[in-house]
């Protein structure tokens, strides 16, 4: 894919962006590596600016129901402007296209406001490889 340095950047810059994980990120620097096996496993749609420069992306899985939300990230200089908002949009636009009554993402705490805001509410917490995070799920009508 020929956005995969852009989206490798976006990656990294969003990911280092959150204060809360940044130390326990450059503590396992393969953890920033953004691989093109991912682009491969499922759905991608990239937001980009005036100039066809990716400033955010988003990866699904296509093969689950209910349709799982992998990644989500914005660079940092363009988040509030409403990128993430239209990237999970996107999403939800393609789940209710698909006939999947339900998107789902496990998010990290700093991603509890901007998901609850587009509607999604937490259901449980989990444990990831970089501490607990939320079961978060919306609900798409048809």
């Amino acid at each position: 894919m020929e956005d995969l340095p852009a989206l490798q950047e976006v990656f990294r810059r969003s990911s280092l962006s959150n204060l809360s994980d940044r130390d326990s990120l450059l503590a396992q620097p393969e953890a920033l590596e953004f691989a093109p096996t991912v682009l491969a496993g499922g759905r991608v749609r990239v937001a980009t600016d005036g100039r066809g420069e990716a400033i955010g992306f988003t990866t699904t899985a296509v093969d689950d129901r209910p349709l799982e939300l992998v990644d989500l990230f914005v660079d940092p200089d363009w988040t509030r402007r409403g990128v993430g908002r239209a990237l999970l949009g996107d999403v939800v636009g393609f789940a209710r296209t698909m006939r999947i009554g339900r998107v789902e993402v496990t998010g990290n705490p700093d991603s509890y406001a901007f998901y609850a805001a587009v509607g999604f509410v937490r259901d449980r917490n989990v444990v990831t490889d970089f501490g607990p995070a939320g079961r978060l799920h919306l609900d798409v009508e048809p």
